[in-house]
């Protein structure tokens, strides 16, 4: 700061930085005012490596500790339920005469019933139709649904409105109501095609059971409405969008638009509604088949060994306990690990 004289009478302050005192601290060197060499650029700015959004959702969840140890126990049980019985001469209907209720032992890990058949064995296979049931029910979810939600979002005005009060009359039938009569309904048809047809459709469907092809049928009747609303919740948004502008510029149809542009777009959402709807599926499946009407007799599921322990519930306690813990722990990893993926998935939570 400089001090200058007022009219000669009285110092005034003024506030203009005395720049050759601060330049005078330092003694500056020729070498000083040099290039600066490639090394020492590189190492001025540290630049990382950009990453893609799969990549970034993939280093989210890996911090996530729960949904990760969740996703090693889903691992384990389709290992446990997929290629467990490779290791096994005899399947669920295999029957050891002399071998009945025999409690678990280096043999028989988890026992046998009244028939003599291995209780690790039908555990296995029971895992793998609970499973099958789960991925293959949510499927039918994803493709219904997110189609149906991607034409109401994108059309929108009357279309909408007419798609969506069908969706929110689908939402007030019962599914289970509609289980047991598909299931009532279907069951003679079904039997007396499976006993007179050759074809090696029925042969296969017949392994499944009427009850279990009403399963299927309920699931892509009823359980996609959920999916279609979350579809059509981000096509309205992202339909705005001004890609989505350009291609109808371009003359792209309304078919192509929504393949190409609008549903990869929601393709977050629509993994993690389809992994939250697996467990959904299986504790339906399993739930029917504890009550008798799910899979038929020799197939078995987890539901359906629960069903078969109650008889001895008090006198082999371990035959439901078992099969009740792999269904439970089923579920819960399932649904961590969704809560986990969506929480990966979705670049609002990005910190």
């Amino acid at each position: 700061m400089r001090i200058q004289k007022v009219f000669g009478l009285f110092p005034f302050p003024t506030w203009q930085m005395d720049v050759d005192a601060v330049l005078g601290q330092r003694d500056y060197k020729e070498d000083d005012f040099n290039l600066a060499e490639s090394c020492e650029k590189e190492n001025f700015i540290e630049t990382k490596a950009s990453l893609s959004y799969w990549q970034d959702a993939w280093r989210r969840l890996k911090k996530n500790k729960v949904a990760m140890v969740s996703l090693v126990i889903v691992i384990l049980l389709l290992l446990f339920a997929f290629v467990g019985p490779l290791f096994f001469e005899h399947d669920y209907t295999t029957q050891v005469r002399g071998d009945e209720n025999i409690d678990p032992s280096w043999q028989y890990p988890f026992g046998t019933d009244n028939l003599g058949r291995d209780l690790l064995v039908r555990t296995m296979f029971g895992t793998r139709i609970s499973l099958i049931v789960g991925i293959a029910a949510s499927l039918i979810v994803l493709v219904i649904g997110s189609t149906y939600g991607a034409i109401s979002g994108y059309f929108g005005g009357r279309v909408d409105d007419v798609m969506m009060r069908l969706v929110e009359l689908i939402y007030a039938i019962p599914d289970i109501l509609v289980v047991l009569l598909l299931s009532t309904a279907l069951k003679p048809a079904l039997t007396d095609w499976f006993n007179t047809s050759d074809s090696a459709l029925a042969g296969a469907l017949s392994i499944l059971g009427p009850s279990l092809i009403a399963i299927f049928i309920a699931f892509g009747l009823l359980y996609w409405v959920g999916m279609a609303r979350i579809i059509r919740g981000q096509v309205l948004m992202l339909k705005e969008q001004e890609y989505v502008t350009a291609a109808k510029a371009l003359g792209a149809s309304s078919s192509r638009v929504i393949k190409r542009h609008l549903l990869p777009n929601c393709i977050g959402q629509i993994i993690v509604t389809t992994c939250l709807q697996i467990p959904s599926a299986i504790f339906l499946e399993s739930f029917l088949s504890f009550l008798g009407v799910g899979v038929s007799a020799p197939l078995t599921s987890l539901g359906s060994m629960a069903s078969d322990a109650l008889g001895g519930m008090y006198t082999y306690t371990y035959r439901l306990m078992i099969p009740a813990a792999i269904l439970s722990l089923l579920i819960l990893s399932l649904n961590l690990f969704g809560d986990g993926l969506r929480d990966a998935l979705d670049p609002r939570l990005k910190k």
